[in-house]
């Protein structure tokens, strides 16, 4: 991979997405790095190198680089972040790169205020989000590399367990607040919604359910369902160490548009997108994930 890159790299990048998927793009013995990190990409790359390469501000970052690697995050922290990083290496007349490894809302992650910028060249991971890219920036040069990350998350995994009997079911809810209408939001109504329909899966009642809350939950974010609900099913909050960790022990994960639905599809695993009928459909593009709205109700047995 060091042969596309360019030494000294400046690596800017908000989201621990985006740079899990491109940490294993870089040969940190070759490659010269100056990693200006921000939220959870900080966290992510301390766990794995410490402070190695780090430096403090995007200045120090791209100061006699040769090329800027960023990260698209769609949140507005990412950004901000990532814009004002691509805005600066565009000043410098410096070529930039940035990673998309998601499926949704790519024009959205380049624009900040109004204001579009846009790499000279994006990288993805697969061939779904190259197509995306292709139809959303035409003219704009998108390269597909290789998913080492994800291959080698998939290689850590255990063969997935018999789903009739392993009927739990891990829950990978996001924040989507009231965009939906109703009393209640989003991600709960979603979570109602397969409470009420988990037969069409085959699941019967009481229900195995391990919650992990979304990084942007608060502390507490679902104790008040999970107290609703707790005397109709089983319910814990999943406290394995990474969502790999948590995957590797069901055979059902249920959530939005969660990457972690694809990895637990490509791992071989029943991944269920649980957008109810009056909601925005999933705009995950893989094939092969359940939509469980569109899944029909089980036969009425008469007796």
């Amino acid at each position: 991979m060091t042969g596309t890159l360019a030494s000294p790299l400046a690596l800017a990048c908000h989201d621990a997405g985006p740079l899990a998927l491109l940490l294993p793009w870089l040969d940190l013995t070759r490659l010269r790095v100056r990693a200006c990190l921000r939220g959870p990409a900080l966290q992510y790359w301390r766990e794995r190198l410490g402070d190695k390469l780090l430096v403090q501000d995007l200045e120090r970052a791209l100061d006699g680089a040769a090329m800027l690697l960023s990260g698209a995050g769609l949140g507005l922290d990412a950004r901000d972040f990532e814009h004002r990083a691509r805005q600066a290496a565009a000043a410098l007349g410096l070529h930039s790169v940035a990673v998309l490894e998601h499926w949704i809302d790519y024009a959205a992650r380049f624009t900040r205020n109004g204001a579009q910028r846009l790499p000279d060249e994006l990288w993805v991971a697969d061939a779904e989000a190259f197509a995306l890219a292709r139809s959303t920036f035409p003219g704009l040069p998108v390269r597909l590399q290789v998913n080492l990350h994800l291959q080698a998350q998939v290689a850590r995994l255990a063969p997935p367990p018999d789903p009739q009997r392993n009927p739990g079911v891990l829950l990978l809810p996001e924040p989507v607040g009231m965009a939906w209408g109703g009393r209640l939001p989003g991600e709960e109504q979603a979570l109602d919604y397969l409470l009420a329909h988990a037969d069409r899966l085959g699941l019967r009642t009481p229900l195995q359910l391990r919650l992990r809350p979304h990084d942007r939950d608060p502390p507490g974010r679902w104790n008040t369902w999970m107290a609703m609900h707790r005397g109709h099913h089983e319910l814990v909050i999943d406290v394995a160490p990474t969502l790999a960790d948590a995957i590797d022990e069901v055979a059902w994960i249920a959530g939005l548009e969660s990457p972690g639905l694809v990895l637990a599809h490509a791992s071989g695993r029943r991944a269920v997108c649980l957008q109810p009928p009056w909601a925005p459909r999933s705009r995950l593009p893989q094939r092969g994930l359940l939509h469980l709205r569109d899944l029909p109700d089980p036969p009425v047995r008469i007796r």
